[in-house]
């Protein structure tokens, strides 16, 4: 018995393809012959002289149809419906499964894309911090990053005063530091695993572009925080009073990042960086100092320097500067490095810069220098990924950042390696990371809550929330953990809220 390749039914008149070699129904691949000259299962060219009448026995002739008005006729017109369903759906049929191999294989093509410029990228970073260690031994100076060729860039140099501060800084801070230990009463991981919210200050910035995106503590009032956020907006709150004491408008993008200069001495400076290109510097009562437009990016980055007499910027222009607090003018900016910078922080120290990109790398500077020391590369990445967060531990060994989207690779600074990475869980968005005062705990929030990890073991201490959080920032003192979740300020801690 002969079954056509088309309908997959006994052919009444069964016919078979010269080319091919498959049985087919007459009237059913007439018609596709018809309508696309092909062969429906190899997709040759077909003609109808190209069939061939399969002889049965006993062989009946099928009676000539009667008018339509009659049951048979009826029946013959609902043949001739079924006969064109089916040639369509076999024809769906080829084109799902021609579809279904074009998607497979596109995505086969775009997975090993992916592969290939994550491998090339670590292989190019390998080799440029080779190529650097071999100048380096060879007493050659290195270039501290790419220029384009339409650009002429100048090199730059801090003032020498400025060189022998931060040199004087670096060694008082980095000789105190390695005697320092954590105060007696600092609290333990059990004390801390005990933390529960203590207060929320909620219903900060706009509800019609809501969002708060950093968050700064004062260090010598300890009531007072600032927040910048989605509506262009930076707020200086009072936590003891309850109340907004300053709300600081001037930029005209989301901010990105604030931050406090307080000096003994001197007026406290108010500091904050924006989408907008610009970063601000306020006085809460008299409003903005003064604007700094020397970036041609969004200001991805700030922080305060540890001489207290100048700040770092980032940029997404492929540049970081930094800038004098007495006199507000440009002290150095870097020459384009090949990525947009996407966060800053400073070393403990004073001595270096570490930048993070979007290619999954960290760039170490020499502040001093502006030359790049290290690039650091997360070694267990499968993709490329944005480094939007990082922190320096306390005693200055250690950095975290994020080696995935989902993961925080702890890096040792003496060996410019990756010495372990936490894993937060599948879906889970790093916002921000950050080491306490102390170098015990390092915190990590995301767009699935905010945990506690103990340093060394790396153990999970607590988990504060398990609603996303934008920022987290400890007290010196390790007696409250901060974090913000959309308008609202949370503060963990062990005493009642």
């Amino acid at each position: 018995m002969f079954f056509c390749a088309i309908s997959g039914e006994p052919p009444q008149d069964p016919v078979v393809s010269q080319k091919s070699g498959h049985v087919y129904e007459r009237r059913l691949i007439t018609k596709y012959i018809l309508e696309n000259g092909t062969d429906p299962m190899t997709g040759e060219k077909l003609e109808e002289s190209d069939l061939v009448t399969i002889q049965t026995n006993p062989k009946a002739v099928p009676p000539r149809p009667p008018s339509l008005t009659s049951i048979p006729a009826l029946l013959q017109t609902l043949q001739n419906e079924w006969d064109a369903l089916v040639l369509e759906t076999f024809a769906l049929k080829q084109q799902y499964n021609s579809t279904r191999q074009e998607l497979s294989h596109a995505l086969y093509q775009q997975d090993a894309a992916t592969r290939v410029a994550a491998r090339l990228l670590r292989e190019r970073d390998a080799a440029r911090e080779a190529l650097a260690n071999v100048k380096a031994t060879m007493g050659l100076e290195t270039n501290g990053g790419d220029v384009d060729m339409q650009e002429t860039v100048e090199e730059q140099e801090l003032p020498a005063d400025l060189v022998n501060e931060i040199e004087e800084l670096s060694k008082s801070l980095s000789s105190t530091r390695k005697k320092r230990k954590a105060p007696p009463h600092y609290p333990s991981a059990a004390q801390i695993g005990s933390y529960q919210v203590k207060q929320s200050v909620s219903s900060l910035h706009s509800s019609s572009a809501p969002g708060i995106n950093s968050l700064a503590l004062s260090r010598t009032q300890s009531s007072l925080f600032l927040t910048g956020g989605n509506d262009n907006i930076v707020q200086l709150y009072d936590r003891q009073a309850d109340k907004v004491t300053a709300t600081l408008k001037g930029h005209t993008k989301k901010v990105n990042v604030v931050a406090f200069r307080e000096k003994e001495g001197e007026r406290t400076i108010i500091l904050s960086a924006s989408a907008d290109k610009t970063a601000r510097l306020w006085d809460s009562d008299s409003g903005s100092i003064h604007t700094v437009k020397t970036h041609k990016g969004e200001v991805t980055g700030l922080a305060v320097h540890p001489t207290l007499s100048f700040f770092a910027l980032a940029s997404s222009d492929k540049t970081y500067s930094l800038h004098n607090f007495a006199t507000n003018a440009l002290i150095f900016q870097s020459v384009p490095n090949e990525f947009a910078f996407s966060t800053l922080g400073i070393h403990p120290d004073g001595a270096l810069l570490a930048l993070g990109t979007p290619s999954s790398t960290i760039q170490i500077y020499d502040i001093r220098s502006g030359k790049i020391g290290a690039s650091l590369v997360p070694s267990n990445s499968n993709g490329v990924f944005t480094v939007n967060t990082l922190s320096f531990s306390e005693n200055g060994y250690n950095l975290i950042a994020p080696s995935a989207d989902d993961t925080v690779a702890v890096w040792d600074l003496r060996k410019q390696k990756d010495v372990h990475n936490i894993s937060l869980g599948e879906g889970f968005k790093i916002n921000k990371v950050v080491y306490d005062h102390s170098a015990l705990f390092l915190g990590v929030a995301g767009s699935q809550g905010a945990a506690v990890f103990a340093h060394k073991s790396w153990d999970e201490v607590t988990r504060l929330t398990n609603d996303s959080v934008s920022d987290l920032v400890f007290t010196q003192d390790g007696s409250e953990i901060w974090g913000v979740s959309g308008r609202t300020v949370n503060i963990w801690g062990s005493g009642d809220a």
